[in-house]
Formats: C-alpha cells, structure tokens, sequence
C-alpha cells in the first residue's frame, strides 16, 4: 500500500511563496498520475492540480494557473507544487493524491479519480 505525506505548509503574507512536498513510501508512484486537492473551511474539496505519470501532461485549475506548478521527482518518490504569489483565498488543507489504478484523464480533476490520499498541510496565506 501507499502512503503519502505532505510538507512544507505554513503561514505566509500576501505575495509570498511556498512549496509543498509529497512523499510516497510503501511503493513507487512513479507510473501513479498525482495530484493536489484543497478545502477551505466551510467549502468542498476543490482540484487544484495534477500531474502524468511522466510529469509531461500537467492540469490546473483557472484560480492558479500561472502562480502554481505541479512537478515530481520519480527518483524521489516526491511531488510538489510550488505555490507563488500566494492569496488569502489560496488559504486551505492541501491534500496529496495517487490514481494507482491508472483512470483517465477525464476524471484527473476529480476526488474520485484518485484511490490514496495523504494526511494534509496547511497553508494561511495572511492579507
């Protein structure tokens, strides 16, 4: 079995960065595609981003895209999202997920699409 670790969250201002980390044990994810999910208070889990197996195809939501990237490192067994000009509705628990059961793409931005999820980090952005 998987498990998946996050880290890196924190508390940061308006317009900073951070990067968070997702460490896989148990099993290579190498071939897993990845993503990372958040949940504001009060709100539903929302897709944030995710990544192919090989790190070639990526998927953002509208809400980040050009302030967040999505990467891995097969080798480590990591994924990351470096997260820049951070805003205070970016504020959430962000989650860590794997599809080992290889689904398509066309679910690659749902909960469901995913069968291993990780613990969670939090990230405050303050105004």
């Amino acid at each position: 079995q998987v498990q998946l670790v996050e880290s890196g969250g924190g508390l940061v201002q308006a317009g900073g960065s951070l990067r968070l980390a997702c460490t896989a044990s148990g099993r290579t994810v190498s071939r897993y595609r990845m993503g990372w999910f958040r949940q504001a208070p009060g709100k539903e889990r929302e897709f944030v981003a995710a990544i192919g197996w090989s790190g070639g195809i990526t998927s953002y939501v509208d809400s980040v895209k050009g302030r967040f990237t999505i990467s891995r490192d097969n080798a480590k067994n990591t994924v990351y999202l470096q997260m820049n000009s951070l805003k205070p509705e970016d504020t959430a628990i962000y989650y860590c997920a794997a599809d080992s059961q290889g689904t398509g793409w066309d679910i690659a931005k749902n909960a469901y699409g995913y069968d291993t999820w990780g613990q969670g980090a939090q990230v405050t952005v303050s105004s």
